[in-house]
């Protein structure tokens, strides 16, 4: 029983600190980012926070970190109507 007990004792730190670890680089992704346009905060639904939104490269579309009571958790922004907001790529503009 005192085995288990130290063996508990001596992983929980060690949990918590991948725990600060993740969490630390989550910021560091999301930090640098440009003020959203105010077509974007004019279109957007009410609840969310358009000012923490941000542009992500990977599908062109703004997402905001929504702040729930045990996580944050990136959210894609949407508008009244449940469509995500995107930017058009230059490639779907000049067809």
């Amino acid at each position: 029983m005192f085995n288990r007990n130290t063996a508990l004792l001596t992983l929980l730190p060690l949990l918590g600190a991948c725990t600060v670890g993740l969490a630390g680089s989550e910021d560091q992704d999301t930090a640098p980012t440009p003020p959203v346009p105010e077509q974007v905060v004019a279109v957007a639904a009410p609840n969310q926070d358009v000012m923490a939104a941000y542009l992500r490269p990977e599908d062109n579309c703004y997402w905001y970190l929504h702040a729930g009571p045990v996580e944050t958790t990136p959210l894609p922004l949407k508008t009244t109507d449940g469509r995500a907001i995107c930017i058009r790529q230059e490639e779907e503009q000049s067809s």
